[in-house]
């Protein structure tokens, strides 16, 4: 059939039949039909979650004002126009040798299922993870291990693959049945031409060069579709020819592309008249209290027991589900002795949590002072039983638990025990009463009138999916199954938490009757936390460690000697200072630094945070400038702030910059 060459395709000559020029129009369209198909599915969604148009969930940055809308419509449809080109041109070469409709089928496969395949990833892992999620967020949740992350996931995953597998078939089936239905003789369409590809490239790249730079709400609304985010990443690290990791093309971006030590994140110098990092100007350095040296107890030494609860919130205690108390005994020991509620995790993550807690420090290195190696150098008898693995994450390695440890007793050792058959070793979970059934049979069963011990308790119970075989139903009559969490079953999800935060407590009774069995609970000093806290659905998300609030991040401190605690704010890295004044008999003095909170490695975090008097919690996002005030639930960009907000502000980034810079020269001095 003889064709006339037309931009983007093939038409059919004057007097071809119209079968013919119908199927050529009507596949001509096609490719725009689905991009803009795909367009609306993905800004319906971006509106649902974050209120790209209309707010919502504290997202204060809408893009709702007409220069706004008419900037992110700009930048929008040419990062969808360029990918629609490139899936066009890709679904041409590998079609070339099927039937004239092939390309369309393979386009569809690519622009359409694909693209709203990798939509519904990144909501569903948004819904329970929020954007701050990167690979950095990732290892730490598989304590420091990326595979190991990958493994906690498998379920998800499978049911990924699965998805996969139904496309495929799917796939198969309408291909033959187009086969089918379609003439074989039907015309096919061209390529693009040059100048449109040229046209589309050169109005992307300058949408993606000046809308990061107009400070306008349009950038940030960009940044949560998925074409503009990988188009622009790209470009960002081409563009980063000093390579700093930063390129001209981000909301990040570096303003001085020839200098590798500035640029977003960089270290900031203090005193040096320079602003590296771009956040506060020119740093000055905060007070830190100094590291806690090594410690030696003698004379008259009490018992020392910790029980760490994964995951147990700082609003566990007066909680009532069903109107039955959640947490009875951790309750009937705050009463008693003394508590502390919220106290903060630096990071709401479990294995540097569990190492802030014994070595009193924000980031301890391997060897360095610790509690267990105090306890072991004063003599103590220690015993520690796990239902996690120690050694996840160089827990052990780096506060010296194994090294210590007259018996080690952990998730492990009992793996024949374990409530899951995961794969990854940070999602072995072994019940509490195997932890309490070996401590009969060691540590237990020894005489402590002898010397002092050293008992540390994990309790995994309350750790996610929250209910397992062994774990009754206290204050739910039906605990929700793994494969059932989501959003629209939230109050569930959090009845099923808090029963397994009930069958912890119940579990720490029984460490409490115990000690009282042996007649040591009055010369024992008993401290009870979490590592940190846990969202349930309350702002969409589900977890820990990667949005800033006193829910993710804050747990509860209770001990059985009052007066014991100094008051709010604490964090974790205090304990080991409250431990070693209550061992010694003396009141703890108050921490020298209010509680430091970041998201992401110390050095190149996603947020960071402050928690001050009464409740007061700043939080700052340091890839798109927006700061909140907690307490209040209100954000905006963080150069609005002024007064007082804007001095909580500056204190959040100086203190960061503080505990960077000394890190710094610490590593300096190895």
């Amino acid at each position: 059939m003889a064709t006339t060459p037309l931009e983007g395709g093939l038409v059919p000559a004057p007097g071809a039949p119209r079968t013919r020029s119908a199927w050529v129009r009507t596949t001509a369209a096609f490719p725009f039909a689905l991009i803009a198909l795909v367009s609306l599915i993905e800004l319906a969604l971006a509106d649902r979650k974050y209120g790209l148009f209309t707010g919502g969930f504290g997202q204060s940055r809408a893009v709702d004002a007409p220069g706004e809308i008419a900037l992110f419509l700009v930048g929008y449809a040419a990062a969808q126009a360029v990918i629609g080109l490139a899936g066009w041109t890709l679904s041409l070469r590998l079609a070339r040798r099927g039937p004239a409709w092939a390309p369309c089928f393979v386009f569809a496969l690519l622009n359409g299922a694909l693209f709203c395949g990798l939509l519904a990833a990144q909501y569903q892992l948004h819904s329970y993870f929020s954007d701050a999620v990167g690979f950095a967020l990732l290892k730490q949740l598989g304590g420091g291990s990326l595979v190991d992350a990958i493994l906690f996931g498998l379920s998800e995953i499978g049911v990924a693959l699965l998805a996969l597998v139904g496309l495929g078939v799917g796939a198969w089936a309408a291909w033959k049945l187009l086969a089918r239905l379609l003439p074989p003789d039907l015309p096919r369409l061209g390529a693009p031409r040059r100048r449109a590809w040229i046209a589309v490239l050169l109005l992307f790249l300058a949408a993606a060069f000046v809308v990061p730079r107009t400070g306008s709400d349009a950038a940030f609304g960009l940044n949560r579709t998925l074409a503009w985010q990988a188009l622009t990443g790209t470009l960002d690290l081409v563009s980063d020819v000093d390579r700093d990791g930063y390129g001209l093309f981000g909301i990040q971006h570096d303003a001085a592309p020839f200098d590798g030590s500035r640029h977003p994140l960089a270290l900031d110098v203090p005193g040096n008249g320079v602003d590296e990092d771009g956040y506060g100007g020119d740093l000055r350095l905060v007070p830190l209290a100094a590291p806690l040296g090594p410690q030696v107890f003698t004379g008259e030494r009490p018992h020392v027991v910790i029980v760490v609860m994964e995951s147990t919130r700082g609003d566990v205690l007066g909680k009532r589900v069903n109107g039955k108390p959640v947490a009875p005994n951790l309750e009937a020991i705050a009463a008693a002795g003394s508590a502390v509620t919220p106290a903060y995790s630096h990071v709401g993550f479990t294995t540097e949590s569990l190492k802030s807690i014994f070595s009193g420090q924000l980031a301890p290195r391997e060897g360095d002072p610790s509690l267990f190696r105090d306890l072991k150098a004063s003599g103590y008898r220690i015993g520690v039983f796990s239902g996690q693995p120690e050694d996840f994450g160089g827990i052990s390695e780096t506060v010296g638990m194994r090294e210590s440890a007259d018996v080690y007793v952990d998730a492990e050792l009992l793996r024949d025990k374990r409530a899951f058959g995961f794969a990854a070793q940070g999602s072995l979970l072994v019940d509490e009463s195997h932890l309490l059934a070996a401590f009969d049979r060691t540590l237990g069963a020894e005489d402590w009138q002898a010397r002092p011990h050293f008992a540390y308790f994990n309790f995994q119970s309350p750790h996610f999916p929250y209910h397992h075989d062994g774990v009754p139903a206290r204050v739910v009559d039906t605990p929700i199954e793994r494969g059932a969490i989501a959003v629209h079953r939230a109050e569930h999800v959090q009845a099923t938490y808090w029963n397994a935060v009930a069958h912890a407590d119940a579990w720490l009774g029984e460490v409490v009757r115990r000690l009282k069995a042996k007649g040591v609970w009055d010369d024992t000093v008993l401290i009870v936390t979490g590592d940190h806290g846990e969202d349930l659905f309350e702002d969409g998300f589900l977890g820990h460690g990667h949005v800033i609030n006193a829910r993710q991040f804050g747990t509860v401190l209770v001990t059985n000697r009052p007066n014991l605690l100094p008051p709010a704010p604490l964090a974790l890295a205090d304990y080991r200072a409250i431990l070693t004044a209550a061992i010694r008999g003396e009141r703890p003095a108050a921490p020298a630094a209010p509680p430091f909170l970041h998201i992401g490695p110390l050095g190149t975090p996603t947020a960071i945070g402050l928690a001050g008097p009464d409740g007061q919690l700043t939080s700052l996002r340091l890839d798109t400038g927006e700061a909140c005030m907690v307490e209040r639930g209100e954000c905006a960009p963080h150069k609005t702030f002024t007064g007082g907000d804007r001095e909580r502000i500056q204190a959040v980034i100086a203190r960061w910059g503080s505990e960077r810079w000394r890190v710094h020269q610490r590593e300096a001095k190895r």
